[in-house]
């Protein structure tokens, strides 16, 4: 089982229990505004749904993705993970309950997944797709080191409306 730690929180695969954490912290339209998979409101279905699919991708021999439950004293505060990984390359995603922004627990979670990318799976480049208006993400990408590598024009679909992006990835 794959935990990453920090001295503040760990990161640790999604399992049993967690729905009811994971449905109140993330159940906040200031979270659901920036993210690009995330139904709001927020069920707990949709908790259940997913942590059955992250316990179900745990079992597969080839993962397509790897999926970290950001855990304080056992609540779900956050979650982040490496999406559509193929061969060399995965998209890095993330979200926090509203009430611990701008604390750094972000910006800690991206280094420690980027480093385990990078190490563990032999990753050699890491992007993310963020909404242009998403500065505080993008503070978090660049003080990781990710570079601006462009601007994708409708390349996100929100509530029936097309909206433009920026890309950034670090390499190894």
């Amino acid at each position: 089982m794959v935990i990453l730690k920090s001295k503040r929180f760990i990161l640790r695969l999604y399992r049993k229990g967690d729905e009811k954490s994971l449905q109140k912290n993330i159940n906040d339209r200031n979270v659901y505004r920036y993210t690009f998979r995330v139904p709001y409101p927020y069920k707990i279905k949709d908790a259940k749904y997913w942590i059955k699919c992250c316990i179900d991708l745990t079992k597969k021999r080839n993962k397509t993705s790897v999926n970290f439950a950001m855990d304080i004293n056992g609540e779900v505060i956050g979650g982040i993970g490496l999406e559509n990984i193929e061969k060399h390359k995965a998209e890095i995603g993330y979200w926090l309950a509203k009430r611990l922004w701008n604390q750094g627990i972000i910006t800690e979670a991206v280094k420690l997944v980027t480093n385990f990318g990078f190490k563990k799976l032999k990753l050699k480049r890491i992007y993310a797709t963020i909404h242009l208006k998403n500065k505080r993400s993008v503070r978090v990408l660049e003080k990781n080191g990710y570079k601006l590598e462009g601007f994708l024009k409708k390349n996100g679909l929100k509530d029936g409306k097309y909206f433009d992006t920026y890309i950034y990835a670090k390499t190894k």
